[in-house]
């Protein structure tokens, strides 16, 4: 039995909340025999359940949905953040949301030094605060207790007092024709003023964004300079970018020295 599989099994589960063996074999591109071995001492641990045809997270043991949404995807929001990384140096200035991405942003950049960041999010925060001469600006409002972001006009009020390098922001979703859109209402405000306070704003998304439909419009294609993802766009889409003058920046492009615009 595998350690990393046993883990490979859990990540799957919480992301999903349930798992059917045959789901589990197909994800983890094993066979059913594999996964049936593997589940025993999860289910010995109390850390899943069985129910017939597969497992579960107990109840109880649920995670928060925002550590349940940073097990969606990722090794691609990794891949994207790391790109990010790439291109920020020490001293830079920056906004970032309360995605689970741009979470996986603020780890990759733990290292970077006298960084600058205002954000609502207090999972941000965390892990940029009261490190190699950061400083991190949190917004105040009411408090989620979902992921810890706080929302409300005191937060737009706020982000507004800076002008910062870089807004780099997630989305739900990103139609094809080139509209960006969140769930929330409050999550595309903040956007819509970020953008504003920015000489350069960066949407952050992986791959699985692409033709995925949300309600809430955040913005135009126009209205960004690039695009971080985790694999090439589709091509019209791409071309689309081209013709907007928009950045479409990937991980295989990590340390490839970043262009400075402007002051």
């Amino acid at each position: 039995m595998s350690l990393k599989r046993q883990n490979a099994i859990m990540q799957a589960v919480r992301a999903r909340g349930t798992c059917s063996i045959t789901d589990l074999a197909t994800e983890l591109d094993v066979s059913t025999e594999t996964i049936r071995r593997n589940i025993p001492p999860l289910l010995a641990t109390g850390v899943l359940a069985r129910f017939h045809g597969g497992v579960m997270v107990p109840e109880g043991r649920e995670e928060p949905p925002f550590q349940r949404r940073m097990h969606i995807n990722y090794a691609a929001k990794k891949a994207v953040a790391a790109c990010v990384r790439a291109y920020i140096h020490d001293g830079d200035s920056l906004i970032l949301d309360n995605g689970t991405t741009s979470a996986y942003v603020a780890e990759a950049l733990q290292n970077h030094s006298n960084l600058t960041v205002i954000t609502h999010s207090v999972q941000i925060a965390y892990r940029l605060s009261a490190r190699n001469g950061n400083r991190v600006f949190m917004a105040g409002g009411e408090l989620s207790g979902e992921d810890g972001t706080a929302t409300g006009p005191s937060v737009i009020s706020f982000i507004q007092q800076f002008q910062v390098r870089y807004a780099i922001l997630s989305v739900a979703g990103i139609c094809l024709d080139g509209e960006f859109g969140n769930f929330h209402l409050f999550e595309a405000d903040f956007a819509q003023a970020a953008l504003q306070q920015a000489q350069e704003a960066w949407i952050i998304a992986d791959e699985s964004k692409f033709g995925r439909e949300a309600p809430v419009k955040v913005c135009q294609l126009g209205a960004v300079d690039a695009i971080v993802t985790s694999a090439p766009p589709p091509e019209p889409f791409a071309a689309r970018c081209v013709e907007e003058g928009v950045r479409i920046l990937l991980p295989e492009q990590e340390g490839v020295a970043a262009p400075r615009q402007g002051g």
